[in-house]
């Protein structure tokens, strides 16, 4: 291993790389502890940091911490998550954004303007319902001037995190295109990895509670360690359709002829639909704030509970959580497989060089073929994701104390920590390296 990091910094490409994305991830950090202009600081770290219902706390570990500061990246990359499940979800009924996708780079240039616009929308909406939710926290000096006291303290609160959401979107995109791995999932990995010194003080203040209490924390350690192992096994899984190339003469010379497969991951989708997933079951407590003032009551207190997965709240709405978000992560794995998967232009691919599937014709055939196996293989690594990131909502009405670093978290960690190792193994093999996955 410690061969291995000495290859890593001995080249200056890669060198550069890890230590433009190390620098970014401290500005990330120091970010998430510079307080929105105007917040009362004692007010936050005696009532906020100390309460919470479960969404919130979900929002405070995807954060690092960020927003039970009211920090200006409180809403972390959420607004931006959510115009991009939009932007997509428009490409399938919108025939020029359907076009833009197709037309390669100049296309997806122009998707990813759509998407920064429809992000500073949603973050100001988002910012809204957080300012009527939570302006209590606001110094009282900023309401004495009456009306315009309260207009000046609302402009700044959401200015503030409008523009915290955008320079992370940017930082993310910077780590994109000059780090290591896909900047997003990076930010969302490191507000978690932050959480974690939290979470482990958390458990052994419980495990010293007497020894029931230890042998529940015993109980989620055997468990975590499972999950774990469960989500590098499928993360890792992946079913081979066998590929053959009949021999063709180009010339003087034969090519063709050999046998290879096309892999087909049980988890094509990686990570990204647990945080879409995510991001869409933030957006309705939101919203719900927004119409009502931070106040729900009658009928959209309930659904209030139900989006809000409140520790202690009846086993009902957390029933109704799960659910809901059991079908989100399956539906959105299904959605980003579509994206980024398309069997006809692979059977187009195949037919093109001489190559067939054996016992499959060519063209539509071989694309349907396909399609058959991405959907059955799709729809069992989208159930492992969802069974793994429900459990821990459900198992939230039985412990007196939060497991919000649960089964999402793990998935998110696990995944994104083998993208990176990917990414740094395929660039150490591009070198003539001998990769340490293998």
């Amino acid at each position: 291993m410690l061969q291995t990091v000495k290859k890593l910094f001995s080249e200056k490409d890669i060198r550069k790389k890890i230590i433009f994305t190390i620098f970014i991830i401290l500005l990330y950090r120091l970010g998430t502890f510079i307080t929105i202009p105007g917040i009362d600081k004692i007010l936050i770290n005696d009532q906020l940091g100390a309460t919470g219902n479960g969404i919130s706390q979900m929002i405070n570990l995807v954060s690092g911490g960020a927003f039970s500061r009211l920090s200006i990246f409180a809403m972390t990359i959420g607004p931006y998550i959510t115009a991009s499940i939009v932007l997509n979800l428009l490409q399938v009924i919108v025939p020029s954004l359907e076009r833009l996708a197709k037309e390669g780079e100049e296309g997806k240039k122009t998707l990813n303007k759509y998407t920064k616009y429809l992000t500073i929308v949603f973050a100001l909406v988002e910012g809204l319902g957080l300012y009527l939710t939570y302006r209590q926290y606001i110094i009282g000096k900023l309401q004495y001037f009456g009306t315009a006291g309260s207009i000046l303290a609302a402009v700044l609160f959401i200015v503030s995190l409008v523009a915290g959401t955008a320079l992370l979107t940017w930082m993310g995109d910077k780590i994109t295109e000059y780090g290591i791995g896909n900047g997003i999932s990076i930010i969302v990995f490191v507000g978690i990895i932050s959480g974690i010194p939290g979470g482990i003080s958390t458990l052994f203040n419980y495990a010293t509670g007497g020894l029931s209490n230890l042998l529940v924390v015993i109980a989620l350690a055997i468990a975590m360690i499972a999950v774990i192992a469960g989500v590098i096994y499928v993360q890792q899984a992946e079913r081979r359709i066998p590929v053959n190339y009949a021999k063709r003469v180009v010339g003087r010379k034969m090519y063709g002829g050999q046998n290879t497969h096309i892999p087909i991951k049980l988890a094509m989708a990686g990570v990204m639909p647990i945080i879409f997933a995510m991001s869409f079951m933030m957006f309705p407590s939101t919203i719900i704030s927004l119409c009502t003032k931070g106040n729900p009551t009658g009928f959209w207190a309930k659904v209030y509970n139900v989006f809000s997965a409140s520790q202690g709240t009846a086993w009902y709405y957390l029933l109704i959580y799960a659910i809901i978000y059991m079908l989100l992560i399956i539906g959105f794995t299904f959605v980003y497989t579509m994206f980024i998967v398309n069997p006809i232009e692979i059977s187009n691919q195949l037919k093109k060089n001489g190559g067939f599937i054996p016992g499959i014709r060519a063209g539509k055939n071989t694309s349907d073929y396909i399609s058959n196996v991405l959907k059955y293989i799709t729809a069992v690594g989208a159930l492992f994701l969802a069974l793994v990131a429900m459990l821990p909502v459900l198992l939230q009405g039985f412990l007196s104390f939060s497991i919000s670093f649960g089964g999402t978290s793990i998935l998110i960690l696990v995944s994104v920590s083998l993208e990176i190792l990917k990414n740094l193994e395929s660039q150490m093999i591009s070198r003539h390296y001998t990769g340490f996955l293998s």
